[in-house]
């Protein structure tokens, strides 16, 4: 096992190695017991979320018990074919998604203050008085 040589080899691992998997592209229909059958594979698994609300479907949270089963199950799922749909499988990075989300709260906030204040995409002119 190349994974168990690793660990007694303490060799390091890249920053953006965690226990936590984000996936994308799953077939919709996915199951969770096909779920822990593919993932299940490469270690012991602490949990698995599937995205079921309409902008999360096609993706998962997989949260393995330790960080090497998770770095031997993105090193060989990441393009594996799954109901002729290619996973990209990638390591949850909590900074990146919630900065996505930050942005859009920023988005919303300029769009309400642009409302509350009467400001639209055209700016007033010198002389108006707006």
């Amino acid at each position: 096992m190349a994974a168990v040589g690793l660990r007694k080899g303490n060799a390091r691992l890249p920053p953006e190695v965690n226990r936590v998997l984000y996936v994308r592209n799953l077939p919709f229909n996915i199951s969770s017991e096909e779920m822990y059958d593919i993932f299940g594979k490469y270690g012991a698994i602490r949990q698995i979320r599937l995205g079921n609300a309409k902008d999360t479907r096609g993706t998962a949270y997989v949260v393995y018990e330790d960080i090497y089963d998770a770095k031997n199950a993105v090193d060989h799922l990441s393009g594996f074919n799954v109901a002729n749909r290619y996973l990209i499988v990638l390591y949850y990075q909590p900074a990146k998604m919630s900065s996505k989300s930050d942005v859009k709260k920023k988005e919303e906030e300029i769009t309400r203050l642009q409302e509350k204040y009467g400001l639209g995409s055209k700016t007033p002119g010198p002389g108006s008085s707006d």
